[in-house]
């Protein structure tokens, strides 16, 4: 039996903006489909897992999705490619290759980490400041653990909260940005009492913690697995024996759908949206850290926005959700002028430093070509599991490279799903 579907919303992303935008589509009478390749809605940052209960933002929002039986949440869900005009096809946990059309998409495909390579980030123990939270979210025991968290922004606070609520010790949290950019991002807290508490809330307890600014993760060293990490601090070099390192220099958007969609994109790398959160591609919305690194609280209001506007509700006065946009942007802007990488987060590590960790590509085979099709079509570098969203991010940040249009299918798909797609584009009535 065919499970392909036609909504007159579909939703790409179960996070803060997606659920958001789903609800207040909801709420206008659409018929509504929220996709997202994880197990449970929330996103990375309402994520949940044994022993983390849903927040009560999400909780909120979850109940209110529930009781409307004009929407559905497929989890587990992932976007293979987009077919025709208003399609696209997904694979499912649970069906497989499923064909969906829609009246209008709103893409809430959040953002990912950005991992810059150091000598040794391949050795077991070494992830991302937002993975280890992810881990120890899912499952993963580091009670005792040895943690250095290094990189940039706000996501390593949010890493260490979630490290020292788990019981490991937080060896050093270890920041680029200069102590003088720090102490004036603080100070600029006060036009966002919520921001300074939840900062109060992240940090409390830490006051011994080492917490160096102007320092850059250098290398990882251990017999099999992480067991020493060198840290830059300014001119001389640290050195701290640790279990684990997790490792993060920020967020980049995740336009990968928008930009096999033909969505353009601002000077950034996000989705450009218009002041109704339209992109450049018609029936198509955005919201969310895709649009630009902002927080959750500004993806919620977009997420909002956006479903407004996709659902056509002309009743709403959207003045105060604009008004609570430009706030949240303006908050996002000190964050990214705060956090700015600086020429030492920037520095290329050693020519024999894994850059590509799928195709075994160092970053001197890298560095002699000249653009990142170059470097492709030579080292394989960005072809492998990934499709590059690790190396091609770092390749971008070093090189100021710009990296390839996607090609589907985004992810490894079964055999049977991309069968499906062949009959979805030989069924025209899939597509009102």
């Amino acid at each position: 039996m065919s499970v392909d579907q036609h909504y007159d919303i579909v939703v790409a992303g179960a996070g803060p903006a997606g659920l958001n935008a789903a609800r207040a589509a909801a709420q206008n009478g659409a018929r509504v489909a929220v996709f997202d390749d994880n197990p449970r809605v929330g996103g990375q940052v309402w994520r949940q897992g044994p022993g983390h209960a849903p927040q009560a933002p999400l909780s909120e929002v979850d109940a209110v999705l529930s009781a409307h039986p004009n929407v559905t949440v497929w989890s587990s869900a992932r976007v293979i490619a987009p077919l025709g005009p208003r399609a696209l096809l997904l694979e499912t946990a649970e069906h497989g290759g499923v064909c969906v059309s829609y009246g209008q998409l709103i893409l809430a495909t959040g953002a990912r980490e950005r991992l810059l390579p150091f000598a040794g980030w391949t050795l077991p123990g070494v992830t991302g400041a937002g993975a280890l939270q992810a881990l120890i979210k899912g499952g993963t025991p580091v009670r005792g653990e040895r943690i250095v968290i290094a990189g940039s922004g706000p996501l390593l606070l949010a890493a260490l909260a979630t490290a020292r609520a788990a019981g490991a010790h937080v060896v050093a949290a270890v920041e680029q940005a200069p102590a003088i950019t720090l102490a004036r991002f603080v100070a600029s807290l006060a036009a966002t009492p919520s921001k300074l508490l939840q900062a109060a809330q992240l940090t409390r307890g830490g006051a011994r913690l080492p917490y160096w600014t102007n320092s850059v993760m250098r290398e990882a060293r251990g017999a099999g697995r992480v067991e020493y990490a060198t840290i830059m601090r300014g001119t001389r070099e640290v050195t701290l024996a640790c279990d684990r390192i997790a490792c993060g220099y920020g967020l980049v958007p995740n336009v990968t759908l928008a930009q096999a969609l033909g969505c353009a994109l601002d000077e950034h790398g996000a989705i450009r949206v218009d002041d109704m959160q339209r992109t450049s591609v018609d029936g198509v919305l955005a919201a969310g850290e895709c649009t630009g690194i902002g927080g959750m609280e500004l993806a919620r209001v977009e997420g909002a926005l956006a479903g407004c506007i996709a659902s056509g509700d002309t009743t709403l006065d959207l003045r105060a959700l604009r008004a609570q946009r430009q706030r949240w942007q303006r908050f996002a802007q000190r964050v990214e002028t705060a956090f700015a990488l600086g020429e030492a987060a920037r520095a290329l590590p050693p020519a024999e430093t894994m850059l590509c960790r799928c195709e075994d590509v160092t970053l001197g085979e890298v560095s002699i070509h000249r653009d990142w099709r170059d470097a492709k079509l030579h080292t394989r570098c960005g072809m492998g599991a990934c499709q590059g969203r690790t190396c091609g991010t770092a390749a971008s940040t070093y090189f100021g490279w710009q990296t390839a249009q996607p090609r589907p299918p985004f992810h490894p798909a079964q055999i049977g799903t991309l069968i499906k797609a062949a009959e979805c584009a030989a069924s025209p009535s899939l597509i009102p």
